[in-house]
């Protein structure tokens, strides 16, 4: 809830918090040993803002969520500039633009990780799935082949090893020759 309250503070534009930090949330506390804060690698923060497109933005708005709590490791990124860097990124072509942040969390990597949450006024948490939150509430780790090949898939599947950190998640591994 205070990573939430942080980001509503900050007073980003249309800004989440999503992707694997949710992910380990549900999946350590269910399919783990319990959520450890110290364990996250990053808190992703997704926001859209058409007006300033550049890196330095990405770097700005982290820059102030460390400002007001430091000890979160924060990672900003503004997905309205997501086309102007991902096929350096992650190879291939290029990719459309994003039109918002429902549409940005189409494309992220996994079903699973494909949600994110923002604290609205009074308190009231706003969920942005577009696939459901079954697979994550199931422990279900499905690539989202919108964006991610199966080659990109069954190497995050190698590096993020889902079955060793939650050993009763279920992994549906993608076919290689969708790739």
């Amino acid at each position: 809830m205070r990573v939430l309250e942080v980001v509503r503070e900050a007073d980003i534009p249309d800004a989440w918090v999503g992707a694997g930090v949710l992910r380990d949330l549900v999946w350590d506390q269910v399919y783990g040993w319990g959520f450890v804060p110290g364990r996250v690698r990053d808190v992703d923060i997704a926001y859209f803002d058409l007006g300033d497109l550049s890196a330095g933005n990405d770097d700005s708005v982290t820059g102030d969520l460390y400002r007001r709590w430091p000890e979160v490791p924060w990672e900003a990124k503004n997905q309205a500039a997501v086309h102007t860097w991902y096929p350096d990124r992650f190879g291939g072509g290029p990719v459309p633009a994003l039109t918002s942040i429902h549409d940005a969390v189409r494309t992220w990597p996994e079903t699973a990780t494909a949600v994110a949450a923002r604290l609205r006024p009074h308190d009231a948490i706003e969920i942005c799935a577009p696939f459901g939150v079954d697979d994550l509430l199931d422990g279900v780790w499905r690539r989202n082949p919108r964006r991610v090949s199966a080659a990109q898939s069954l190497a995050r599947l190698a590096r993020q090893q889902p079955q060793r950190r939650w050993p009763s998640v279920s992994v549906i591994a993608p076919e290689t020759d969708l790739a």
